[in-house]
């Protein structure tokens, strides 16, 4: 009976060292606090506010992002800030691309900013930036882009537009 418990401890110890599962869709997204880059507090799932969310990792070297910024400029005008919000998280910045804070003001939409969101992505396991999400107003992931071969640029721009357009839509 001892060694059973014993055998039973040691595998929940192994749980709780066990690296976090995706978040995938139909997830809950998990919760989590930050600084937006004026240094206000951001408080998830608080943010929703009962709207559909796109949540966006970026770093400013990525190609991909910058790609896609303007089609998510675009997602957030044709739906408009009182349907929807857009959250963008900068994480895995690695200082080649220029000044985070500087490249998001460079914006012309009104998202929510997370500066330094590293602990963030990584509670999501976002591998690859941009990670991609769209997250229903109950705070279930409905969307979560895949990874892909395509190269950085209008077509992958385009093809995620078209996804997340295809997710609010069903949410809203």
């Amino acid at each position: 009976m001892n060694r059973l418990i014993a055998l039973a401890a040691g595998a929940l110890a192994l749980l709780g060292t066990a690296p976090a599962l995706t978040v995938e869709q139909g997830d809950l997204a998990p919760a989590w606090q930050a600084v937006d880059f004026d240094g206000r507090a951001v408080e998830f799932p608080e943010l929703l506010d009962g709207k559909p969310t796109v949540m966006v990792f970026w770093a400013t070297w990525c190609g991909y992002c910058k790609a896609f910024m303007p089609y998510l400029e675009r997602i957030q005008n044709d739906y408009g800030t009182e349907q929807i919000n857009v959250l963008t998280v900068n994480a895995k910045e690695d200082g080649s691309g220029g000044d985070p804070a500087e490249y998001i003001s460079a914006l012309s939409m009104q998202a929510i900013t997370v500066a330094g969101g590293d602990a963030i992505a990584a509670a999501y396991d976002v591998e690859y930036i941009p990670g991609l999400m769209v997250i229903g107003p109950d705070g279930t992931v409905a969307y979560r882009r895949a990874w892909t071969e395509l190269p950085a640029g209008e077509r992958v721009a385009s093809f995620w537009s078209r996804q997340v357009r295809r997710a609010l839509d069903q949410l809203l």
